[in-house]
């Protein structure tokens, strides 16, 4: 198996990098989601819970980073036989995938309020407590941490969080088992097996 892609398939690289993306994303929601159904507000419990999901978004943005760099660097492997319709709408449900899982780490990070103790081994500061806030916030656009933190608790848990994510991740997952069980191709093959 070769680490960079080839035009049959994903790489050793590639691979990893979507698999952990999913796992990261599972383990993101399965905290917060623990917290919210099993332990009572502000207890240390669902506030450990909480800094396990914050943990997770921070790596997520990391992950991130690395696969952009990663498919920057090579090429895709070749399309399987469709329409110019079905290729499209591929095409634009992974650069809203790509777009999310930009967007709800970014969100999530500059609308919490609490430093992330990074699983436990060193802390990283709050948003608001970093050099960029004053001038990006309280100057530049006049608001409070209270105010700047509503759209970004909207845009990460109300409107990505609730919805979105889990509508384009069924998306992906009915896709790619419509390509491998009906159309019979090797779209979920390259990122798999490879065979």
């Amino acid at each position: 198996m070769s680490i960079k892609n080839t035009a049959q398939n994903y790489g050793t690289i590639a691979k990893w990098l979507h698999w952990s993306t999913a796992v990261l994303f599972i383990g993101s929601y399965g905290s917060i989601y623990y917290s919210r159904w099993f332990l009572e507000p502000r207890t240390p419990e669902s506030f450990n819970a909480l800094q396990i999901h914050l943990s997770i978004g921070v790596t997520v943005a990391v992950v991130v980073v690395l696969r952009i760099l990663w498919r920057s660097a090579n090429p895709m492997p070749k399309e399987e036989p469709g329409s110019k319709l079905a290729h499209l709408a591929a095409h634009l449900g992974h650069y809203a995938l790509y777009a999310v899982i930009i967007v709800m780490p970014i969100t999530g990070y500059l609308g919490t309020g609490s430093d992330i103790n990074y699983f436990f081994m060193f802390e990283l500061p709050k948003f608001e407590s970093t050099m960029l806030y004053q001038p990006l916030v309280e100057n530049g656009l006049g608001m409070t941490f209270s105010d700047f933190e509503k759209p970004m608790d909207f845009i990460h848990k109300d409107l990505l969080g609730a919805w979105i994510v889990w509508l384009l991740i069924l998306g992906h997952v009915l896709a790619a088992l419509y390509h491998h069980f009906v159309k019979n191709d090797r779209t979920l093959k390259k990122m798999t097996t490879g065979k």
